[in-house]
C-alpha cells in the first residue's frame, strides 16, 4: 500500500502545512508549475517524489523534470503531465497518450480548478487536479489531495484545504 500527497501550482510558494498534512504519506507527487528549484529541494528532502514540469517553469526545473511521466504504482497505472485539459477536453497530445498508455489514473494541473471525476470515456480512467497550492493564479482556495492506493484500487481521498489564496503564512 502506498499513501500520496498530490500537489500542483505552487508557483515558487510552499505553505508549510504542505509537510503537516502528507507527514504519513510514502510519496509526493506535483503535476507541475513548480517554480523553483528549491521548492523540489524541500520536498525531496521530505519525502520520495515523482514530479513533471509546466508552463511557468523555468530552464533549471525542465531539465530536473520530464513534461509528462508513467508509472505504475501498487497495480495501478499511472499518466501525469500539467497541461491535459479535463474528461471530454483533453488536448491532442494527452488523448493520444491515454490511448497509447492506457492508465488508471490520470493526473494534471495548470487549470488550479481542483476536480476529481472517472472520465466516462475512457472508463476506468479517473481524473485528478489537485486544484492549485499556491498563492498565485486565480483560484480563491488553495489544495491538495491525498490518497491510498492498494492492490490497483484507489481509496480514502482526502481533499485538503491550506486556506485562502491571498493568506500568506
Amino acid at each position: 500500500m502506498k499513501y500520496i500527497g498530490l500537489i500542483s501550482d505552487t508557483h515558487g510558494f510552499l505553505d508549510p502545512k504542505v509537510f503537516q498534512y502528507f507527514e504519513q504519506c510514502d510519496e509526493i507527487w506535483h503535476a507541475g508549475d513548480v517554480g523553483s528549484e528549491d521548492i523540489l529541494d524541500k520536498l525531496k528532502l521530505f519525502k520520495p517524489l515523482k514530479a513533471v514540469y509546466g508552463n511557468i517553469d523555468g530552464g533549471v526545473v525542465r531539465q530536473m523534470l520530464p513534461e509528462d511521466l508513467v508509472f505504475d504504482c501498487e497495480g495501478m497505472k499511472v499518466y501525469m503531465t500539467h497541461i491535459g485539459g479535463s474528461p471530454g477536453k483533453y488536448n491532442a497530445r494527452v488523448k493520444t497518450t491515454i490511448h497509447e498508455v492506457n492508465p488508471a489514473i490520470f493526473i494534471c494541473g495548470h487549470s488550479h480548478i481542483l476536480k476529481v471525476i472517472s472520465d466516462p470515456i475512457y472508463k476506468p480512467l479517473l481524473y485528478l487536479n489537485p486544484g492549485a497550492a499556491g498563492i498565485h493564479g486565480f483560484h480563491h482556495v488553495r489544495t491538495l489531495l491525498r490518497f491510498k492506493i492498494d492492490q490497483g484500487k484507489l481509496f480514502d481521498m482526502q481533499v485538503i484545504e491550506l486556506g485562502k489564496r491571498s493568506m500568506i503564512m
